[in-house]
Parts: structure tokens; sequence; C-alpha cells
């Protein structure tokens, strides 16, 4: 039954050797339960991978299955979808289709949602091809570094005599010293705090936003990438440390070594192949039919929402991008509205439906404490930063559980998120004093955790939980 607690997945992390059962048991090192959702999300990974081995024409062929998620807030429904974007290395954008419109209405278009995931898709791309070049770019920047330290002698000119030369060599040699021995320093990291003055490219403000006619979409253009001889670029003097400019001149390196076209190019068919958009709240834009008033729209954006999900051309500033193999997977609480209610076409598109179950006391004992980042695991890493120690006693866990439970029940149900409520309540006083308290030693029972939610127990009444 589950939900989640952050954790650390590797981004861009090989999928290609995993099988479903090994992508479930991925997702429950970060997600507790909800096994129907985990082995549905698993299947369709794996699918694309069974389709990359067939033959071109035979694999243009096979759509991804849509899946749909039915269950309450907080409960997992995005994070699985997250998690197995990361497991991917894939491009994931997650929207919500209560913020889109009908064609014709002043809002944003479905088309928008498109061109979001391929500019997700390129800057993952251009952080890992960034990694790549890492290196070279390093080196080019301790050049750089080197040179504005220790200045390049000017060439001189051809000496007059044998004695001039002698002196040139000697010049040089001594320069040469100078420099071998600044670079053991910069090495060493000797010089990081050393002020240095560098040249970096002004900001240009030459940009403006415009309508487009199809939507509506807001875009930003550039003056300077549209005419780049009308601006020539500007720079600036910056006094930064021998650290600081380090990072700005690897950055310019990194540039230097990177094809923008070619990013562009690789990140339209990353998303064409292995983009996922996950579109929350899909209820809200299923109504009865001949709903009459401001929500006449919401099956206007199905309609439109439909050749996205069947397979269509979408234009971006980087070029044509098809939709048919990107994987959707929608998501709602369908707590008034009902999947039927869906428009007929909309629900054919979504042959997966798998439902999440609710959040019992259980669960949320398990999700305190069995994710590798749990919430528990956070609070303790965060405090001991600053030397205090916090105990978590068995029946305090489950003293924390029972009060998300009771609160959940008697008033909004927000799932495991109403953990971030309970333990920020509990842990206050804590959290407040703990870099003037340092050694401090916290026990949280269930009698600590009563007095907390309570209001009995305040900053000045810990001393007995303290150890």
């Amino acid at each position: 039954m589950v939900f989640y607690m952050p954790g650390h997945v590797e981004a861009g992390a090989s999928s290609a050797d995993r099988t479903p059962r090994q992508i479930v048991a991925e997702l429950d090192r970060h997600i507790v339960g909800q096994a129907a959702a985990k082995r549905a999300v698993a299947i369709a990974l794996r699918n694309r991978i069974r389709r990359q081995k067939l033959p071109p024409d035979l694999a243009a062929e096979i759509l991804p299955k849509n899946i749909l998620m039915i269950g309450p807030t907080g409960v997992g429904k995005t994070e699985i979808a997250r998690r197995l974007a990361k497991l991917a290395g894939a491009p994931f954008l997650k929207v919500e289709a209560s913020k889109f419109t009908e064609v014709g209405y002043v809002g944003r278009d479905v088309d928008s949602m498109v061109r979001d995931l391929v500019e997700v898709a390129i800057e993952l791309t251009r952080k890992e091809r960034r990694g790549q070049v890492a290196g070279p770019a390093s080196q080019a920047a301790r050049r750089r570094l080197l040179d504005l330290l220790l200045p390049p002698r000017p060439r001189a000119a051809r000496p007059a005599d044998a004695a001039a030369a002698a002196r040139e060599a000697e010049e040089d040699a001594s320069w040469r010293a100078s420099r071998e021995t600044l670079l053991r320093r910069l090495d060493a990291g000797e010089l990081e705090e050393r002020i240095v003055e560098i040249e970096v490219a002004a900001s240009s403000g030459a940009a403006f936003r415009l309508f487009t006619p199809g939507g509506m979409e807001e875009m930003d253009l550039s003056l300077k990438e549209m005419m780049p001889g009308l601006f020539p670029t500007k720079t600036r003097q910056r006094r930064l440390t021998v650290r600081e400019a380090r990072e700005t001149f690897e950055r310019e390196e990194e540039e230097k070594l990177l094809d923008a076209d070619q990013i562009a190019r690789d990140a339209i068919a990353r998303v064409e192949s292995s983009g996922i958009l996950f579109i929350d709240e899909i209820d809200k834009i299923a109504g009865s039919r001949g709903i009459q008033g401001p929500d006449v729209s919401r099956e206007g954006v199905q309609r439109d929402l439909l050749p996205l999900v069947e397979g269509t051309l979408v234009h971006t500033k980087h070029g044509l991008v098809k939709t048919d193999h990107i994987l959707f997977v929608a998501a709602g609480a369908f707590h008034v509205a009902k999947p039927s209610d869906l428009i007929p076409e909309m629900q054919g598109r979504f042959p997966i439906r798998v439902e999440l179950e609710p959040l019992l006391r259980g669960d949320l004992v398990r999700i305190l404490t069995e994710p590798e980042s749990s919430l528990i695991k956070q609070y303790q890493a965060l405090l001991s930063t600053e030397g205090v120690a916090i105990e978590f006693a068995p029946d305090g866990i489950k003293a924390l559980a029972a009060a998300a439970e009771e609160i959940n029940r008697t008033t909004e149900n927000i799932g495991a998120r109403r953990l971030h409520t309970i333990l920020e309540r509990v842990l206050e006083p804590v959290a407040f004093d703990g870099a003037e308290t340092p050694g401090r030693r916290l026990v949280v029972d269930a009698a600590y955790v009563r007095l907390r939610l309570d209001g009995l127990l305040g900053n000045a009444d810990l001393s007995r939980f303290v150890l």
C-alpha cells in the first residue's frame, strides 16, 4: 500500500538489463507497497526495451500501453512515475490537466506539455554531454587560470647578439620555472581564495514574449538569437576568487565543446522514443455530458489531448516531435467523476488501469521506517549536522502514524503527506533550538508525541525527554 519518501536514484541509470521483477525491486527501495501500479509501470518500461530490439518496421507499429492510475492524493501515483523515469534515464514531465484549456480559450494549450518535455530532455541531454566533456573542459579552464595568474611572455624580437640571446633564454627559463611553481600551487588548492579579475559575458535583456496563433502559447524569443549580427556580445569585468573563476571557465569551455543543434536533435529523439508525460488531476477534466457554464471546456481539453495520446506531430522551436511512442501516465482521485466519465476515445487510449490503495496505519509506519531516505532518517541526518541526536522509539513511530491516520480520517485525506505536518509539529522545539544546544539527545516516544500534538509540551518542558 503506499507512498514514498525521497531517496537517491542515479539520473540516467540504464534499465536495459533489468527485468520487470528487478524494476519493481528497485522501486520497492523507495516506495512502500502499491504492487499493482509498480507491476504495470515495470511492464511498460520493459516493453520499451523489447520494442527497441525489434526490426524498425515492426517497432514503429507497436505503441505504448498508456496507464491510468486511480487513487487518492498522497498514495504514490506521481512518485512511481517519477522514479521510473529516473530509473530509465528518460525525460519526464508532470503536468496538471486542470491548467489547460480548450483551443480558443485564453490559457495553455495541450501541445505546450510536449514542448516543455522537449526542454526537459534538452537539459537532461546537455547535463550528460557536459559530463562527457568535463575532462577536456577542466584542462582548458586550468590553462586559462594559469594564464590569468601568470600571463604568457610576449614574443621577443630576434636577439641582436649572443649576450641578448643569453639574457632572453635566462628570462624564459625563469618564467617557465615560475609557471611550474604556480601550477603546482594551483593544483594543490593553495590559491583558491586569491582574487582575480576576469571578463564575463554581460546578460542581455533583448528578449520579449508573444502569443503564437496556435493555442496562444507563450514563447520567449531572443533578438540576439534571431539577428546575431545586430547584437554583438558584450562583456564586463568581474572580481572572483580562483575557485569561482575556475567554475566560470569550466562552464564556458563545456559550452564550446557542446553542439547545441546536435543536443536538440538527440533530445527530440529521446522524447520520441522514451519520454514520459504524467498528467495529474485528469479527473478534473472528466465531467458529465451536457455540463454548462465555466466547465464547458472539459470535454474540449480531452479532445485536444486525444491527438497527442494517439500520436501526432507537435511543432517546437527545436523541430517537429512525434508523440506516437511517448508513454502517457494519467492519474486522478476520481472522488466525484469516474473514469467512465472520460470521453470513450480517451478511455480507449489508457487501456491499463490500476487502483492505488488508500493508506492505513500500518502503511504509515512502514513509510516512516522502510524507505532508504524516509522522513525519520531525513530529520535525524539534518539535526545531526548540529550535534543533535534524535531517537525514535517504536511506540513513538506508531503514535506518529496513528495521529496522521486520525487527522486524515477526520479532515481532508492527504495521504502520506500528512506525516510531514505531524513531524514538523512534533520536532519543532528541537529544530528551533538545535543550533544552540549541541550534544542534545532527544527520545521521541508515544508520550512525547501525544504531549506535543495536544499542545501540552512547550519548548521549555523537554527536559524529561532529553538524555
